[in-house]
């Protein structure tokens, strides 16, 4: 089992997770995964995957921007790296509003999943954006300064 968050900010909804440092994260852990199963006698023919979480976990639409859609990307790129990885995806529960909890047994490969509601957080998705904004701001002064 693992967990991948793609908190960078090189990461959109248009672009190719392959080509993004947020899709990396998520190769890593899924590279470190699979190689340590082999490593423990598993055989690639009888991988099986299953994948929860990915939940866009904002209160409005108008946060699920190209800062916000870490669900959505995290959600493509598990069915697109299983997919080009040629591991069947037995079972899953990605997207949606909630957040989960994941309890994975290992004796019998249950998994069970419980979803959490939203809290009401108004000012959450504002200070997200005005956190992103100033960090834009930040990297595009120091550049501007690099270069000068």
């Amino acid at each position: 089992m693992n967990h991948f968050l793609l908190s960078n900010r090189r990461y959109a909804k248009d672009l190719p997770t392959s080509l993004s440092e947020a899709g990396k994260y998520g190769i890593q852990a899924m590279e470190l995964l699979i190689n340590e199963m082999l490593k423990k006698g598993a055989r690639r023919q009888n991988l099986r995957a299953k994948a929860f979480g990915g939940a866009s976990i904002y209160l409005n639409a108008e946060a699920r921007d190209n800062f916000f859609c870490v669900g959505e990307v995290n959600s493509r790129f598990i069915r697109e790296f299983l997919k080009d990885a040629g591991i069947p995806l037995a079972a899953e529960d990605l997207g949606g509003e909630k957040a989960t909890v994941i309890q994975f047994l290992s004796g019998n490969y249950a998994v069970h999943v419980r979803k959490i509601e939203k809290t009401a957080a108004p000012n959450l998705v504002q200070t997200e954006r005005q956190y992103w904004l100033k960090t834009i701001e930040t990297r595009d002064k120091l550049k501007t300064g690099e270069e000068q």
